[in-house]
């Protein structure tokens, strides 16, 4: 469906991606660290006043107008200085969504981290990827296939990506380190997890790449491996499968995959064998059986002749022709005041999940009033987002 002419706003396209100087990766960071702004709210705030400075001046009353009964929690600006400085002390560089820099694949999918912290060859995320996952008790059959399809696929001129978790993860980095490989950690980019990798995880920040969307010094919690699945899934390709079984975590980044349209290939095991439950599974719901490398590249190949995902950003409207913050939300509904505005949102909204342009619809709001009343209520903690488009009240 076309969108509505109202729907051409600033909020309905990804910001521009800048070049960043050190107060506006500050600004950013704060931003990102601040109550109730997740990544959808970051790039809608950015998007709309034009920076993140601009967005940290109205972000109280942003607040304020969804109802938040106390003062929205703002990241300090020493806070934020001691994390880069911690940041920059272990060699790791802070990448944000908004700047150039950030790797484009991951930019691309449906909300995607704010900020990454990067340590090592960020040249390795601007290259094609492809994931190797699977089963920490793996067979020593997965490992020597792992370590053949690594081999292979970084000959072929991709680079690996993987969880550094044992097993087949810890298999498919250590045979891709000739070729580049990339390790997205859960916890800190200096956290050691399993502490036996600590070896490995020091040569990948040395010669290949260590991802983590964590503050240094962070203990993973059990949340934050599903968040970094996905964002393997989101630097590569495709991802490929080996020995996954029915519960396995591994099956959560192979989901991560289909969902952002990236290529899930599996690799066949004997039915009796616990390990191949999960990934068996797979391949009858649809993944691409795979049994050598050749299977891998004639699917990749073609869809990087056709589409090499390189994204062109528009330049950012420069701050001087954007208005001032308070200014920007006087009259966001034209002749609808805001309570209006924000009382017809509400009653658009439930406990299941809507799409935004349908509560455009239903209220006959323009798109920017109903962007504007979401921000609201998303800092007032009053509604849950599912990606960019879907939002749900939070129960009370």
């Amino acid at each position: 469906m076309a969108p509505r002419p109202d729907q051409t706003e600033l909020f309905s396209a990804k910001p521009s991606r800048l070049d960043l100087t050190d107060e506006e990766r500050l600004a950013c960071l704060r931003l990102i660290r601040s109550e109730n702004v997740g990544p959808v709210t970051f790039r809608d705030l950015v998007s709309y006043y034009g920076g993140a400075a601009k967005a940290l001046e109205i972000l109280p009353t942003l607040s304020a107008r969804g109802g938040s009964g106390r003062p929205i929690r703002i990241c300090r600006q020493s806070d934020a200085e001691r994390e880069l400085e911690t940041a920059r002390r272990l060699g790791a560089v802070p990448l944000f969504a908004v700047e150039r820099q950030y790797p484009a694949v991951l930019a691309d999918i449906d909300a995607p981290p704010p900020m990454i912290y990067v340590k090592g060859n960020q040249e390795l995320l601007r290259r094609p990827a492809v994931a190797i996952v699977g089963s920490r008790q793996c067979s020593a059959a997965g490992v020597q296939l792992t370590k053949l399809f690594a081999t292979q696929l970084a000959e072929a001129g991709f680079v690996i990506v993987s969880g550094l978790a044992r097993g087949i993860d810890r298999a498919a980095h250590e045979a891709s380190f000739a070729g580049g490989t990339v390790a997205v950690v859960a916890g800190g980019i200096d956290w050691v997890y399993p502490p036996e990798h600590a070896e490995l995880q020091a040569r990948i920040g040395a010669e290949g790449c260590l991802v983590s969307e964590r503050p240094p010094g962070l203990q993973p919690r059990d949340k934050d491996f599903p968040r970094r699945n996905r964002i393997i899934a989101g630097l590569v390709y495709g991802v490929v499968v080996i020995e996954a079984a029915a519960r396995s975590g591994t099956l959560v980044t192979a989901r991560y995959a289909n969902e952002l349209g990236r290529e899930v290939f599996g690799v066949p095991g004997h039915p009796l064998d616990p390990r191949a439950e999960g990934t068996n599974r797979l391949i009858k719901q649809g993944a691409t059986m795979v049994t050598e490398t050749q299977d891998i590249l004639d699917i990749l190949r073609p869809i990087l002749g056709m589409d090499e995902r390189r994204l062109d950003f528009a330049a950012a409207p420069s701050p001087a022709s954007l208005p001032h913050p308070e200014a920007s939300i006087q009259s966001p509904a034209g002749e609808f005041a805001p309570e209006d505005v924000q009382r017809a949102v509400l009653t658009a909204l439930g406990p299941a999940p809507v799409a935004v342009d349908a509560i455009t619809r239903q209220t006959g709001l323009n798109a920017k009033a109903v962007q504007i009343a979401l921000l609201e209520l998303d800092l007032a903690g009053r509604i849950e987002r599912q990606g960019q488009s879907l939002v749900a009240l939070k129960p009370a």
